[in-house]
């Protein structure tokens, strides 16, 4: 029964023995310089541009949100459209349950203004 697993357990225990190694091999050998800016707690060293603390328009994460959402549907639209001729009706009608909420939702969105700029 554990024999099935011990390919598992040797690439897991590689991989953490590579990380492991990797990060003694940075902080013995990497470079230690360090000076007043790199030790501020802002932008890694730069001066700050505008205040951390302003507000930021929620129509940025929206637009986000929707780019993650579109491009999630075009992972499962590539495959469905790759093997159409072999899928036939039940595929067409999987697809088309599947793209009605995503497709009410675009026209809710784009209702809504939230595409505009």
């Amino acid at each position: 029964m554990l024999s099935e697993y011990l390919g598992v357990l040797l690439m897991l225990g590689i991989a953490v023995a590579l990380t492991v190694g990797m990060l003694l091999v940075h902080v013995y050998l990497g470079p230690k310089r360090s000076f007043d800016k790199k030790l501020a707690p802002f932008e890694c060293g730069e001066e700050p541009i505008v205040s951390p603390r302003q507000r930021h328009a929620v129509k940025f994460y929206l637009v986000a949100i929707l780019f993650v959402v579109f491009d999630v549907e075009a992972v499962f639209f590539y495959p469905w459209g790759a093997t159409f001729l072999e899928t036939g009706l039940p595929g067409l009608t999987t697809i088309a349950i599947f793209s009605v909420p995503l497709v009410v939702g675009l026209v809710y969105e784009w209702s809504k203004g939230a595409l505009e700029w």
